[in-house]
């Protein structure tokens, strides 16, 4: 709460809501490849640096990136078991947001990691995209879930 001194506040909640229209720009190709099942990076050709989420330019030395489709199985490099999220999120918590190594990139994704248990998930898993089925238009529409080599040795198979 905000304190003001001399004076007694009035303090009104309402409820406000509002639709907005907004572009990717040149970052659009990653959203229509997510449409697609298919993860969109981009790759300078002068340094040959790799970027996921993309850039439309090469954030090492500035030249303008090009796009390649990237893979979709890597693994698990670090995560988190979030307990609490914004509202959008709460019917799902608890639930792991991980960063994910994926081969050829020189950068680390953000996703959550589902199809298993948080206490399941662990550093170096193997793991793969898996799309929603009717897109959002956000980086929401790809999650990783335990690539299936990894379902079956947790079973035991």
């Amino acid at each position: 709460m905000t304190h003001v001194y001399n004076t007694n506040p009035l303090q009104v909640g309402r409820h406000y809501e509002i639709d907005s229209i907004h572009s990717y720009g040149e970052v659009s190709d990653f959203f229509l490849g997510l449409q697609k099942r298919k993860l969109l990076a981009t790759r300078c050709p002068s340094c040959g640096r790799t970027w996921l989420p993309p850039r439309r330019d090469c954030g090492a030395c500035g030249k303008p990136a090009q796009w390649f489709e990237a893979p979709l199985t890597g693994k698990v490099h670090s995560f988190s078991v979030l307990h609490f999220a914004a509202e959008a999120f709460m019917a799902d918590v608890p639930f792991v947001l991980a960063y994910i190594e994926l081969e050829g990139i020189d950068t680390l994704f953000l996703s959550r990691v589902t199809g298993c248990k948080p206490e399941d998930v662990y550093i170096d898993m193997a793991v793969r995209a898996k799309f929603r089925r009717l897109v959002d238009w956000t980086p929401n529409d790809v999650v990783f879930e335990p690539a299936p080599a990894e379902t079956k040795a947790a079973a035991g198979g």
